[in-house]
């Protein structure tokens, strides 16, 4: 720190403190996605951490930690995540909360236009991981759209926050498909990925019809395609993004794609029982290529 200035003192220290205990948060969950986010302006890079680290706690109380502790049980699950929930609401309404992931949150939130129609369906899918171990398509696609494609759109207000104006309605709609196509391809990848996993250890089988029992070449080549064309999407929209933002996107898009060309080489038969990773080497080949300003197709 620059000697000349001054350390923060009373709610601004209290803000710093908030924020950097977000930014720990993607450090140590995600190293992939902390890469990408390591792409972005200063301001954003920071609003990006707070909202990882809001959803990241919500998962460990539904699928990590506290789901894992001893004498945990459905109902007092559902009790933290309504409870979570709740502090969510009174913070970004009163600006302060003793729960520091939940602090933060709520300035970026209240900062870049995340509202509770955004918050209320990621809750909801969260709920619904406690008690649902298998989805009809209605319930899958309800489920998609609260756990990721919504995170989705609350990243892209961060990445535009009062730059709204330079948009045209068109313009705004195509953003709002990409964030939210590109949100359902993330979630879909992670699905395929963890097939054995989410079923051995969890009971769960979120693409409709699809269990690891029965898994076969050919559901596997359909869901590809449906996560393909959610890539398509979301790389069309990415010319439209702020300049200082499209690096971070095109990263993550860059894996993403990465990701679904390694699942459609890799037999059905491999896929339920290894978890399909990109290597660091390749990671850092595609950082570079957004980098450079190459965008993905």
């Amino acid at each position: 720190m620059n000697s000349t200035q001054t350390p923060p003192t009373g709610i601004d220290l209290y803000n710093k403190v908030a924020h950097d205990s977000a930014s720990v948060v993607i450090s140590e969950y995600s190293t992939s996605f902390g890469w990408a986010t390591s792409l972005l302006p200063a301001g954003v890079r920071g609003q990006i951490k707070d909202i990882y680290a809001l959803v990241r706690v919500a998962d460990e109380i539904v699928d990590g930690s506290a789901a894992g502790s001893n004498g945990a049980q459905k109902v007092n699950i559902r009790k933290q995540l309504d409870a979570l929930e709740g502090e969510v609401y009174a913070a970004m309404k009163v600006g302060f909360s003793t729960n520091l992931i939940v602090h933060a949150f709520a300035l970026t939130a209240v900062q870049v236009g995340i509202t509770k129609a955004m918050i209320e369906p990621f809750f909801a899918s969260m709920r619904a991981d406690i008690t649902k171990a298998k989805h009809t398509p209605k319930t899958f696609k309800d489920y998609v759209y609260g756990s990721a494609e919504v995170v989705g759109l609350m990243c892209l207000r961060a990445f535009i926050a009062g730059r709204e104006d330079h948009y045209s309605p068109s313009e705004e709609t195509a953003l709002d498909e990409g964030a939210l196509a590109l949100g359902a391809a993330f979630q879909k990848i992670n699905f395929l990925r963890d097939l054995d996993a989410d079923f051995r250890a969890l009971g769960r089988s979120y693409f409709p019809g699809v269990t690891v029992e029965t898994f076969n070449e050919e559901q596997k080549q359909f869901l590809v395609a449906d996560i393909a064309a959610d890539l398509i999407i979301a790389a069309n929209s990415i010319r439209l993004l702020p300049k200082d933002v499209r690096p971070a996107v095109s990263a993550a898009q860059f894996l993403f794609q990465e990701l679904t060309v390694k699942i459609a080489r890799t037999p059905a038969s491999v896929l339920i029982s290894t978890r399909i990773r990109v290597s660091n080497p390749r990671k850092l080949v595609l950082v570079a290529k957004a980098l450079l300003g190459v965008t993905p197709r």
